[in-house]
């Protein structure tokens, strides 16, 4: 099987779906099977594979941090062409995605694509709700024309069917539980960042309104009234609001920036609690990492996060927004160690069960069902 992907987002990005794609591509490598990437270039890549085919780009003047890829299409048609792919998959339901799209048509190739982003619910967050009617219409029309929509979640597959998506089938996500796992990164983190407090807080994510950025200042503020001297907070991520939260967030915030993954895994490692009031996650990967490290995480009652905290068991749900309920779980769970640590070794165990090879397995299994039926049905046509 020869698989090509479309996407607007890739590594060295950092966002859930380029990380997913590049864990893909690495399985991909992996299993010795061919593929070819096209992908919007950011400003310092130097990529030196042939698999990965970098579009030339501009920033994204809504969000600077995402590139708005200009395609040359004759250029995409020869890769094509000269790759001859079995399959499409459409990562992105814009720009690249559209592209991918129509090749797929043009050259007659099997197209399957992912739904990853709730493009809805980010709307909300940039003043542009009256945009919701067109965007459903259109992603309706974008899902419906692929053989098969892979979504990350049993919640973002009810919404869509909801909204009269057709062909849906769960892609889910896994963890490296060798990368991400319980270890002794107190001290390293403790100097690293000049921390005194008995306990450290960490947020992982973009600093960017979807992400609910303005909740979170204001758990952060509500738990610093209580016990500003117990707590530090690190706060990983970058984007957009970054330079606006560090100017209302106290001393004892430490913005580290984005980290590559073992410096994350180590940060996580070493905090009490991860608190994520983001309520538009189709999954909620930095959930399941901080699961991984052993540390249980508060998050919002919303979208993929809810399909993987088992409320009180490994983490507590909160009402999306309910900034009060945020910060009293916080408290709560630092003053009951005990019920802190059971549901630390509850995180672990249940992302030792989601094993990335198990579910690429399981959508390479997806993949080759979809090119028999579509080579089923040629031979119906050809008698």
């Amino acid at each position: 099987m020869k698989l090509a992907i479309f996407t607007d987002t890739y590594a060295p990005q950092v966002n859930g779906v380029a990380k997913t794609l590049k864990r893909l591509t690495d399985y991909l490598n992996q299993k010795g099977i061919d593929y070819i990437v096209f992908a919007p270039q950011n400003v310092n890549d130097e990529w030196e594979s042939v698999s990965i085919q970098k579009i030339k780009s501009i920033p994204f003047v809504v969000y600077p941090e995402c590139r708005l890829a200009l395609p040359n299409l004759h250029f995409v048609k020869k890769q094509l062409t000269h790759f001859q792919p079995d399959l499409i998959h459409v990562a992105t339901p814009f720009n690249m995605g559209l592209i991918g799209r129509y090749y797929a048509g043009k050259l007659n190739i099997p197209l399957v694509g992912s739904y990853h982003t709730d493009f809805d619910a980010y709307l909300n967050y940039y003043k542009m709700d009256f945009l919701s009617p067109v965007l459903w219409r259109y992603l309706r029309w974008f899902h419906n024309s692929l053989q098969r929509t892979f979504v990350p979640s049993q919640v973002t597959k009810e919404q869509l069917e909801a909204k009269g998506f057709d062909n849906l089938s769960i892609w889910s996500r896994g963890v490296d539980c060798s990368m991400f796992r319980p270890q002794d990164s107190a001290k390293l983190i403790r100097e690293k960042y000049g921390i005194c407090s008995k306990y450290m807080l960490s947020f992982v994510g973009r600093l960017a309104p979807e992400k609910d950025i303005e909740t979170l200042v204001k758990i952060i503020n509500q738990v610093n009234t209580k016990r500003q001297k117990d707590v530090h907070w690190l706060i990983v991520g970058d984007g957009p609001l970054a330079e606006e939260t560090k100017a209302v967030c106290g001393e004892n915030v430490t913005f580290t920036g984005y980290l590559n993954s073992s410096e994350l895994a180590q940060v996580l490692a070493c905090s009490e609690l991860m608190i994520f009031p983001s309520p538009t996650e189709t999954f909620g990967n930095v959930v399941l990492e901080a699961m991984a490290c052993g540390t249980p995480v508060i998050g919002a009652n919303s979208g993929g996060v809810k399909t993987i905290i088992s409320n009180n068991k490994n983490g507590i749900l909160c009402k999306s927004k309910n900034s009060a309920a945020f910060s009293e779980a916080t408290s709560f769970l630092l003053d009951h160690t005990s019920l802190r640590q059971s549901m630390s070794a509850a995180a672990r165990h249940y992302a030792l069960e989601q094993s990335w090879d198990r579910i690429f397995e399981q959508l390479l299994d997806d993949y080759i069902n979809i090119l028999e039926k579509q080579h089923a049905h040629w031979l119906m046509a050809h008698g």
